[in-house]
């Protein structure tokens, strides 16, 4: 088992978007992932771009959030993004970030209650493993204990969906969820929060954290900028937790690239 990694990017053209998704394919990345709000391109289309002008990487919203749309809506689409990546694309699905409500009424869904969108991402996904041929992987992005061992039923993959401060005995934890409710062996990914001093525009201005704070608090999101060690800590917890990929946000692509060159399979 070896190292992975996903990229997070959002188009801001498409000529752009064309660019920076064949840009992330020569790279090294795997997967491009794009977020599911309002606030972001609808990521069907925004995918479906993406696949006509890439051969090889992976296409995956980061991650569907299920309240927004009903499941046959979802088994359509993946239908079309499976046919027209042959078959690239990977189901990330999750209950719903806590303030997308406002979302879903804005889209005249319901926002139904913590067991029933769970309940939901389990009727989606097995709605779309009965109906969409080939059916893709399914990761599911999972935080609280009732969703990680909820997802342990059924994903291929979890997202980690751990906050940026958490540490890696929080990341131990959820792990340790997942397999004691569950036979089969997931793999696990997990988000880059900062990578040396430098984070993401909205971790460092919006949510007012620093790296040197994070640092102090033992967030496991922050790999040190020495590629050497990074590599060191990526690959313990690919051995002990099985978190074999990392999802990189693209604003971290520069200092990241290094770590990247070195570990790209």
């Amino acid at each position: 088992m070896s190292m992975t990694f996903g990229i997070v990017l959002t188009p801001r053209s498409g000529a752009e978007w064309a660019t920076a998704v064949r840009d992330a394919e020569q790279q090294g990345y795997r997967t491009i992932l794009l977020p599911d709000t309002l606030y972001t391109p609808s990521p069907f289309p925004t995918l479906a771009a993406a696949a006509a002008v890439t051969t090889t990487i992976r296409l995956r919203p980061n991650v569907l959030a299920v309240p927004l749309r009903t499941a046959a809506a979802t088994v359509r689409e993946t239908a079309a993004l499976q046919l027209l990546s042959d078959g690239r694309f990977e189901l990330g699905v999750g209950s719903g970030r806590p303030d997308a409500s406002s979302e879903a009424e804005r889209l005249g869904m319901p926002w139904s209650s913590a067991a029933e969108r769970r309940a939901q991402v389990a009727a989606t996904v097995a709605a779309v493993r009965a109906q969409v041929d080939p059916a893709p992987p399914v990761i599911v992005a999972a935080n609280g204990p009732r969703m990680l061992a909820a997802a342990a039923e059924y994903a291929d993959r979890i997202l980690l969906a751990a906050g940026p401060q958490a540490t890696e005995a929080e990341l131990a934890e959820m792990v340790r969820i997942v397999r004691d409710n569950t036979d089969r062996t997931i793999a696990f990914s997990h988000q880059l929060v900062g990578i040396g001093d430098q984070l993401p525009y909205w971790t460092s201005a919006r949510m007012g954290l620093t790296a040197e704070g994070l640092r102090a608090v033992g967030a496991a999101g922050v790999l040190d900028a020495d590629p050497t060690t990074a590599i060191e800590t990526l690959e313990t917890r690919r051995e002990k937790y099985g978190i074999d990929e990392l999802i990189i946000p693209g604003e971290l692509a520069t200092p990241f690239a290094p770590v990247l060159a070195r570990l790209r399979v």
